[in-house]
């Protein structure tokens, strides 16, 4: 669904950020993080990274348009094993990694080899959801929204 065929090589394994440039995430609140994976692993930090650029040009356009704050937890093996934070409610917008400074209103918990498979077009978002693949915690009808925006992100 949000096949973006012309970027598809930079989330093969082995082409993401080196060992050392992830920091463990973590907050106050909650304990830290297991330490990164072989980095190579993790297909999905390339996809976000291409996304955040994304962000970073169309921010102010979809700020209006959106108007919420999204966390994604990518998980495996039932561990958080990256979190990325959408705001589109604040400013021009802004994507980071850890977790949301200002309240999120939509969190996603997603196994990383789903997250590939929806950004990948492989399966449908409504569909992964209702057969209990990734989980979602607050305003779960704001994620229709983030869905706008990963597929104009793949029409680029």
């Amino acid at each position: 669904m949000w096949k973006r065929t012309d970027h598809q090589p930079k989330i093969k394994a082995g082409n993401g950020p080196q060992a050392g440039q992830l920091k463990t995430l973590g907050s106050a609140q909650e304990p830290a993080m297991p330490q990164p994976l072989e980095l190579a692993e993790l297909q999905s930090f390339s996809v976000f990274e291409d996304i955040s650029h994304h962000i970073r040009e169309t921010g102010a356009q979809l700020v209006k348009k959106v108007n919420a704050i999204f966390q994604l937890d990518i998980t495996k093996d039932g561990k958080t094993i990256l979190q990325w934070t959408i705001d589109l409610k604040n400013g021009s917008g802004d994507m980071y990694l850890g977790s949301a400074r200002l309240p999120a209103d939509t969190v996603f918990t997603i196994p990383e080899p789903v997250f590939m498979e929806l950004v990948l077009g492989k399966v449908n978002p409504q569909k992964a959801f209702l057969a209990g693949k990734f989980k979602v915690s607050g305003k779960v009808l704001l994620g229709q929204k983030l869905e706008r925006v990963f597929k104009d992100w793949a029409k680029l």
